[in-house]
């Protein structure tokens, strides 16, 4: 409308100006002008009442504790698939997963939640499936199918045969004896690495199922640094693990989301 509403008052002006038109073209030439003009103003509104309407993306949150290394699996996907986020830190040692505000979020207290807008996910599982499905880039499994499945069972065994008893350890040490914690971590952190070297042999290449990052990564490189810098095990017997644990140093997806580069990190361990 905008090219034949002024090549029109163009045309007429040029007739205006040449050929001296009567009273009549001039009152023509005037309410096509006036015409021009209520229409740029309507397009300019128009635009500024789309403007307006659109209101930015709202930045995921993550609730997360330095430490944790659930919250960690969730933190190198975020960094994997390019998505920023807002840092929420929840001080499990003072008790701040049992506040009002985050039983909200996760009525049975646990780190990591992550709130994407109106869609609240808690368990480290349930939200790097969620974020499979939404944003795709990067993807955390592979098509095939039988390394998906190698990626489920190795993220199973780290999620529920070793994180969970390793978390008994206070328990031990207050119900049994300080002397029995170290041992007792140790003891099913390696049945629990044995299991995954004997799962990855034949599977693994620079990482855990291939040449590229996937799920049974996220959880085995917590998991593996827990196990070596918190509860000093022997990673030489477990030569597959410690393989891939020097491909995971030298990745920035890994190597930046590390407990102590957190901001909720106690100043004395961070480098």
């Amino acid at each position: 409308m905008s090219a034949d509403c002024f090549s029109s008052l163009r045309l007429y002006s040029w007739r205006y100006n040449s050929k001296l038109a009567g009273a009549a073209a001039a009152v023509a030439i005037a309410d096509l002008w006036s015409l021009c003009k209520a229409w740029v103003l309507a397009q300019v509104q128009t635009r500024e009442r789309i403007g307006a309407s659109v209101e930015e993306p709202k930045k995921l949150q993550l609730y997360s504790y330095w430490r944790s290394s659930c919250s960690w699996r969730v933190r190198i996907a975020l960094h994997l698939k390019g998505l920023k986020y807002e840092y929420k830190a929840v001080n499990l040692v003072k008790g701040e997963q049992f506040s009002p505000e985050f039983s909200n979020l996760n009525p049975i207290g646990y780190v990591p939640v992550l709130v994407d807008g109106d869609i609240v996910i808690s368990d480290s599982f349930a939200i790097l499936m969620y974020l499979e499905e939404k944003y795709p880039q990067n993807p955390l499994l592979p098509h095939d199918l039988q390394k998906k499945a190698i990626n489920y069972q190795a993220a199973s065994i780290v999620s529920s045969s070793i994180q969970p008893l390793q978390n008994l350890a206070k328990y031990i040490e207050e119900k049994v004896s300080p002397d029995e914690k170290v041992p007792w971590v140790q003891f099913h952190i390696g049945k629990g690495f044995t299991a995954l070297e004997k799962l990855l042999n034949g599977y693994a290449g620079r990482y855990a199922t291939g040449e590229e990052v996937f799920l049974a990564d996220l959880f085995l490189a917590p998991q593996i640094s827990a196990a070596i810098s918190r509860f000093k095990v022997d990673m030489t017997q477990f030569p597959l693990l410690s393989r891939l644990n020097d491909a995971y140093n030298k990745l920035s997806a890994f190597q930046d989301t590390m407990p102590e580069k957190q901001p909720d990190a106690p100043v004395e361990y961070k480098g």
